[in-house]
This record gives structure tokens, C-alpha cells and sequence, in this order.
């Protein structure tokens, strides 16, 4: 965990490392801290998000994609959509960029000891789950069968495409990778239809089994009553939420649902704290 002694707002300096298109408007930087103390000090949680800023442009909240498992480095991974983003995606190996974090909860994976484990995510919304899914891979005598379920628009709107590539590869791993009906090409491999439909077809058992779920807004909407169909109870199944985080310390009220601040109180919930939130969100 990072000292905040300092001024809360100040970042850390971090060079980047490396840069990997993950798709035509998504990008990977792996970034490295230029104090050698907060290199060797940082740690977070599978979960934790941080604020990554381009100087003269401001700051965008997104999730440490990375496993804390690996060590002296992050990543975080973005689509470039507007100033800040957009700024990000113009730095360069070598080039340096401030990160503040890592802050909110995160995913409770002592809890998923000895647990099968199925995680059902779309497009951007992977690298939420990324973390968690190294962690546990990393970790990989701890858990019972892992499930992954990914969908995107299109076959190039898949992202780290390298490490679907692994994980599909592994023994220990069942990767399912869907794309919308229409967005496949003669040489696709995979399925063709919306996540929550091929997880119904799918249909994997809710027997000790924990459901970790992260996408578009829609499709969270039609997972949630497929698992439940399945048997998955309301405990038993997570989400991360990081859509309306701006400051990252409750202090702007952006992120505010009723009396819940997803950067303090989340961004990791369970469907139960979901479904008790205001229709707002």
C-alpha cells in the first residue's frame, strides 16, 4: 500500500515501460515507478483501481489490469475517448505519466479458496477481471474449475488476444470466447452470439461455484437473471463498477449512488449490494 502522508492528490511518477494495441482504440501501458521505494512498496489487491494522469490534461480513473501476484510493475488498459485518453494514448516508451492509488476495495479472493470459478466479461470490460484472473492463476492449486466467458462486438474487439491465446492453451483453463452475430470472420474459432445467451447455453454449474461479472451496463443486465437461472444466489456473484469514478477519495460525490461511494464503499459488489442501490445507477 502507498504512503498518502504526502498530498493525496500528488501522483507518483511512473515511466512507461511498454506499449501493446490491444485493439485499433484500446491500449496496454505498463508502467514502472521511477522512486525506487514506491517500486518496491506499491502493492494492491486484485480489484483496487488508481488514477493514471497525463500532464496538461488531467486524470482517468481506471482499474490496476495487472495481477498483484507480478511485481515491479502495473499496467492499465483504456480506450481512448476523450482529452485525457486521448493524451495517454500520445506517450511513448520512455515517456512519463503520474498515477495516484491504489484505492477502493477489492475482490475478497481468500473467500474463493477451494471454490470453482466462473467469470463472464465483454469488450473493455476484461481487464477488471484480468487482474483477478492472473491472481488466481498464479495461484492456481488454491481454486477448483475455471470457466471464462468473453464476448465482443467483433473478433478485432477482443483485447489481450495473446493471453486469450494462452488461456486457451491450458488444461487447467475453459475459456468460451464469443462474438456478436455478425462480427465474425471465416477463420473465427469461437462461438457467435451475445454473452448472456451462450452462457445460458453453456449453463455451468452454480455448485460451489463463485460468478465474477463484468461488462456493458446491457449485458450485466441479462447476465444477472441467466445466473440466477443457473442457481447462482445473489452472494455468490460480484461485479466491479468504475463507470462514474472521478477523484477516487469521495470528495467530488461523481460516483454517489443513494449513500454509497463506489470509490470508497466499491468498486467490487456483490449482486445483492447491486440490486439494493438506487434505480439511478
Amino acid at each position: 500500500m502507498c504512503d498518502h502522508n504526502k498530498n493525496i492528490y500528488l501522483p507518483y511518477l511512473a515511466t512507461v515501460e511498454e506499449v501493446i494495441d490491444e485493439t485499433p482504440d484500446v491500449r496496454t501501458l505498463r508502467l514502472v515507478f521511477q522512486d525506487e521505494q514506491v517500486r518496491e512498496n506499491f502493492s494492491f489487491r486484485a480489484g483496487q483501481f488508481a488514477e493514471y494522469s497525463a500532464f496538461g490534461a488531467g486524470e482517468s480513473t481506471f482499474c490496476i489490469a495487472s495481477s498483484p501476484t507480478r511485481k515491479g510493475y502495473i499496467e492499465c488498459c483504456f480506450r481512448a475517448v476523450g482529452r485525457v485518453t486521448e493524451s495517454l494514448r500520445r506517450l511513448e516508451v520512455g515517456d512519463t505519466m503520474g498515477v495516484r492509488g491504489p484505492y477502493g476495495n477489492s475482490f475478497p479472493i481468500e473467500q474463493f479458496f477451494g471454490k470453482n470459478l466462473l467469470f463472464v466479461t465483454g469488450g473493455i470490460a476484461l481487464p477488471p477481471l484480468r487482474t483477478l484472473i492472473w491472481n488466481c492463476l498464479d495461484w492456481r492449486d488454491k481454486f477448483g474449475d475455471i470457466t471464462i466467458v468473453y464476448g465482443a462486438r467483433t473478433e478485432a474487439d477482443l483485447v489481450y488476444k495473446r493471453e486469450l491465446k494462452e488461456w486457451e492453451e491450458r488444461s487447467d483453463v475453459r475459456l468460451v470466447k464469443t462474438v456478436d452475430p455478425g462480427g465474425n470472420g471465416p477463420e473465427w474459432d469461437g462461438k457467435v452470439g451475445f454473452v448472456p445467451t451462450v452462457l445460458d447455453e453453456l449453463a455451468p454449474s452454480a455448485d460451489n461455484c463463485i460468478a465474477l461479472v463484468c461488462g456493458p451496463p446491457i449485458m450485466i443486465k441479462f447476465t444477472l437473471p441467466v445466473l440466477e437461472k443457473l442457481g447462482f444466489g445473489d452472494e455468490e456473484i460480484y461485479t466491479t463498477l468504475e463507470n462514474r469514478m472521478k477523484c477516487g477519495l469521495g470528495k467530488c460525490g461523481r460516483c454517489n449512488v443513494g449513500n454509497i461511494y463506489v470509490c470508497k464503499d466499491g468498486p467490487v459488489f456483490t449482486a445483492k449490494q447491486v440490486k439494493a442501490m438506487p434505480l439511478e445507477y
